[in-house]
C-alpha cells in the first residue's frame, strides 16, 4: 500500500504544496472561492455551458453518463468530479483526456498568484483551478459534481447553469449536512438557480419537499423522475419516456439495476440541456460506453486479479459506503448471484463516521462472509468494529491484516470459488487500484 496517497505522479509535489499552504477546514459559504474567481477575471463565466450535478449517491455515475453521451454527439467536454481513486489528474478532464502534470502546476502557480497568500481550502482552490483550466479552451458542455453538499460548495459558483441534476439523496455526511434528511436536501437544493432547468432523480418524500419548494421560490422548472418523465429496464433494455418522447436505448455500460435510474437522469438533463447534435444515436453509444471506475467495476488486472483468476474467483470493486448506496449495491449483487450462484464474499474497508450497520444490513438476503479490514487513513473504521457491525446486521465476519489476506482467505474457503467484492471507502478502492499502474484510471 501507498505511504503518501498522492504519490504517483510528477504533479503530486504540486499537490502536497496546495494541501500544506491552504487550510482544510470547510467554510460554509462560496465567499473564498468568489473572491479568487474574480481576481483571476471570473473563469466560471468563460468556460461554456455547465450542466451542475448535485446528490448523495449516483452522481459520479450521472456524471460519467452526461459526458459519454456528449461525447459521442461530438461535443467538447470538461469535467470535475470528486474525489480521485489513484491520481489527482482524475478530478479534471480537458476535451476528454485527464489534465497533464504541466498543464497542472502551471495552473497551479497562477491561481496561487492570484489568491495572494489568502485563506482558501484545498478543495477550493482546486476546483478555482479547473475553472481556469476550463476558461483557456472553452468546451460545448461543462459537467461539475459537486463536492460536499451544494448551497455551500466550492462549485457552487455559476449563475445560470444550463440544468442542475440532483441524484437521489440520502443520510450520508451528516455531521456536515443533517442530520435530517430534508436539511440535507435543502443543501443539495442550493444548486438550483432562479429561471433555470433542474431536472431531480426519484426522491423520498422528505428529500423532495425542500427541493420543490426551492423551485418553486425561484421559477426554476423542475423535472422529477417518476412524475415528469421516467426510466426504466424493459427486457433489459433502457427505456427513457419524456411527455411524448420515447427512447429506446441499449443497457447502460455500468452493472447494477440502479444505472438504469443513473442513465435516465442523465439522458433527461442533456433533453433540457436541448443541443440539437444530441441524437438517439448519440444516447445509445453514450449510455452503452460510459465508464466510471470504482463503481461495480471489474476487475482483471493487476496482482489481486492475478490471485483471483487462479483460483477461479471473479473479483469486483465498489466504492459504496452508507446505507443506501449499500442497497444500490446488493441489487447488483443479487443480480449477478441470480445469473451464477456461486458463493459471495465482501471485503470492507469504510471510514469513520458512516453506518456500518446500515450498510451491511442490506447484504443480509445474500448471505455473504465478510472480511474486514482497515487501509491508509488516519480515519479508516477499525476492522474489529466492522466485524461487529457486520454481526449486528446477521452476517459471518472476521478481521483480515490487509486486502491481500482478505483474499488469500476468500479463495481459500471451501466450496465453488466465489464471487469476491472489495468495497467500501472510495479511497480504499483507491488504494487497491493504486497497487498497480495497469488499472489506474485514465
Amino acid at each position: 500500500m501507498r505511504p503518501d496517497y498522492d504519490a504517483l505522479r510528477a504533479s503530486d509535489a504540486t499537490v502536497a504544496r496546495l494541501r500544506a499552504l491552504h487550510p482544510s477546514l470547510i467554510d460554509l459559504s462560496t465567499g473564498r472561492v468568489e473572491r479568487l474567481l474574480a481576481a483571476l477575471d471570473h473563469p466560471e463565466r468563460r468556460m461554456g455551458p455547465v450542466i451542475h450535478v448535485a446528490g448523495t449517491n449516483g452522481k459520479g455515475s450521472t456524471c460519467a453518463y452526461l459526458r459519454a453521451v456528449a461525447e459521442a454527439a461530438g461535443l467538447k467536454v470538461h469535467v470535475l468530479t470528486s474525489p480521485h481513486l489513484v491520481r489527482f489528474a482524475e478530478r479534471i478532464r480537458i476535451a476528454g483526456r485527464l489534465i497533464t502534470d504541466e498543464a497542472f502546476d502551471r495552473l497551479a502557480g497562477e491561481v496561487e498568484a492570484a489568491n495572494a497568500g489568502q485563506p482558501i481550502s484545498f478543495f477550493e482552490i482546486t476546483a478555482v483551478l479547473a475553472f481556469h483550466a476550463f476558461a483557456e479552451d472553452p468546451a460545448d458542455l461543462c459537467v461539475i459534481e459537486v463536492g460536499l453538499g451544494g448551497r455551500f460548495d466550492a462549485t457552487n459558483v455559476f449563475s445560470a447553469p444550463a440544468v442542475s441534476v440532483i441524484t437521489p439523496v440520502a443520510l450520508d455526511h451528516l455531521e456536515m449536512l443533517g442530520p435530517e434528511l430534508s436539511k440535507i436536501a435543502w443543501e443539495k437544493a442550493g444548486i438550483i438557480k432562479p429561471g433555470r432547468p433542474v431536472v431531480s432523480a426519484r426522491q423520498d418524500p422528505e428529500a423532495l419537499a425542500p427541493i420543490e419548494d426551492e423551485a418553486l421560490a425561484l421559477d426554476a422548472p423542475l423535472t422529477l423522475m417518476g412524475r415528469d418523465f421516467d426510466a426504466f429496464e424493459e427486457r433489459g433494455r433502457l427505456v427513457v419516456q419524456m411527455g411524448e418522447r420515447l427512447l429506446d436505448l441499449p443497457p447502460p455500460s455500468l452493472f447494477g439495476p440502479h444505472q438504469f435510474a443513473n442513465a435516465g437522469l442523465a439522458v433527461a438533463a442533456l433533453l433540457a440541456f436541448g443541443d440539437d447534435r444530441i441524437d438517439e444515436d448519440a444516447y445509445a453509444r453514450g449510455v452503452s460506453s460510459a465508464s466510471w471506475p470504482g463503481r461495480f467495476q471489474p476487475l482483471t488486472k493487476g496482482p489481486l486479479a492475478t490471485m483471483a483468476r487462479a483460483k477461479g474467483a471473479d473479483l469486483w470493486l465498489d466504492g459504496a459506503h452508507n446505507p443506501h448506496a449499500g442497497e444500490a449495491l446488493a441489487a447488483a449483487c443479487a443480480r449477478l448471484l441470480a445469473k451464477d450462484r456461486r458463493p459471495l464474499v465482501l471485503i470492507v474497508g469504510m471510514l469513520g463516521r458512516k453506518d456500518p450497520v446500515g450498510f451491511f444490513a442490506s447484504f443480509r438476503a445474500l448471505a455473504p462472509a465478510v472480511y474486514a479490514t482497515s487501509f491508509e487513513s488516519p480515519t479508516a473504521t477499525p476492522p474489529e468494529q466492522l466485524v461487529e457491525a457486520a454481526h449486528a446486521a446477521g452476517l459471518a465476519a472476521e478481521v483480515a491484516t490487509g486486502v491481500e489476506d482478505a483474499l488469500a482467505h476468500a479463495l481459500a474457503r471451501e466450496g465453488p470459488p466465489p464471487h469476491v467484492l472489495i468495497c467500501g471507502s472510495l479511497h480504499f478502492i483507491g488504494d487497491v487500484l493504486a497497487m498497480s499502474p495497469d488499472t489506474w484510471p485514465t
